[in-house]
């Protein structure tokens, strides 16, 4: 089965951070917690100048944007998990930067958010919030419907890709075997 992501992107820049991602005060919510954790994503990208516009509509819990576009460096600053988890949470499927900070593209996998990609050339100049985009993981594109069905090339995702599949580092040991299956 071919495994696609389409939708509405939100186009960022470079040197997106984490307190940008999820503001500090938003930290005491506890993800574990289904209420929560749903609150948490409805802060998400709260922290982003206004330039940007909303991400999430005033009253609303989820983005009408599952896809992120941006530049370098990508999840910069903290290491707090809570930032992959309230893009997560909010309805994000996939960021694609130029390039992530390292502990954030970790986060990503470890909680089994989000998909980070990489993109092979910058494409945060290229696209414009609100741009209708697929992203095929079978062939490692971005297709840009709003482009005429523009193809862009993407790094592949390598072995963290069936990590996030499973849910996370924890899930992917326990269906691997690595570690033992709690029932």
């Amino acid at each position: 089965m071919k495994k696609i992501i389409r939708g509405a992107i939100f186009v960022l820049d470079d040197n997106i951070d984490t307190d940008q991602i999820i503001p500090a005060e938003y930290l005491t919510l506890v993800p574990s917690k289904p209420d929560e954790y749903e609150k948490l994503g409805s802060y998400a990208l709260a922290g982003l100048p206004e330039r940007y516009g909303k991400f999430i509509l005033s009253g609303q819990m989820k983005t009408a944007y599952p896809i992120i576009v941006a530049g370098e460096n990508f999840g910069c600053g903290s290491s707090r998990e809570h930032a992959p988890i309230a893009l997560g949470a909010c309805g994000v499927k996939a960021v694609i930067a130029q390039s992530y900070a390292r502990i954030f593209f970790r986060n990503c996998a470890a909680t089994g958010e989000l998909y980070p990609w990489e993109s092979v050339e910058r494409l945060c100049e290229s696209f414009q919030t609100g741009h209708e985009v697929s992203i095929d993981f079978e062939s490692n594109v971005l297709i840009n419907h709003t482009q005429g069905d523009r193809v862009y090339n993407l790094q592949s995702l390598g072995e963290v890709g069936p990590v996030i599949d499973a849910g996370g580092i924890f899930a992917y040991a326990r269906e691997t075997g690595m570690i033992p299956n709690r029932r």
